[in-house]
């Protein structure tokens, strides 16, 4: 299964939030090429577990991209405008996941620094993030939401057994 790597010096928007990049970092780019559209869900997929030893981008205007099984980087997880994130297992990343669409996952989501969802946050079992969670609708998690920094911009928060060790919700 064909992936593409390379290495960026800078970003052309600048450096986001929580995702710091060094100049000879390796960054895995899925797009078109590298991803199986589901014909019956029209949906893009990749169907194995992917654990990545650097960062990972994802191209955009994709809608949903599903993985199969789980994603994974000691970097951070971008997905551009019009593409969100969508896990059987799990998402973790080192740094940060960003996504311009939604997050879902049917376990858990872990970033190192913070999450941040054009639409929502949803995870089957807890969400955790080392500074803060950002979404344009909503968080869900089906067991907790832990060591935040903070949780901004939400439509709502359901369905949780425990919201611990927050500074401040606005």
């Amino acid at each position: 299964f064909p992936v593409t790597i390379s290495k960026k010096e800078e970003r052309k928007e600048g450096s986001e939030e929580g995702m710091k990049m060094e100049s000879n970092e390796k960054i895995l780019i899925l797009n078109e090429n590298n991803l199986i559209k589901n014909e019956k869900t029209k949906q893009w997929e990749y169907k194995e577990k992917l654990e990545f030893d650097g960062s990972i981008e994802i191209s955009e205007n994709l809608g949903y991209v599903k993985f199969i099984f789980n994603i994974s980087a000691k970097g951070y997880i971008l997905a551009e405008a019009g593409t969100g994130i969508e896990a059987g297992e799990g998402i973790e990343a080192g740094e940060g996941i960003k996504s311009g669409e939604g997050i879902k996952a049917g376990w858990g989501i872990r970033a190192g620094t913070g999450i941040k969802a054009g639409w929502g946050v949803e995870a089957g079992t807890g969400i955790k993030a080392g500074w803060g969670i950002e979404a344009g609708e909503g968080i869900k998690a089906g067991t907790g939401i832990s060591r935040l920094v903070g949780i901004s911009r939400l439509v709502g928060i359901s369905r949780l057994v425990g919201i611990s060790r927050l500074a401040g919700i606005s």
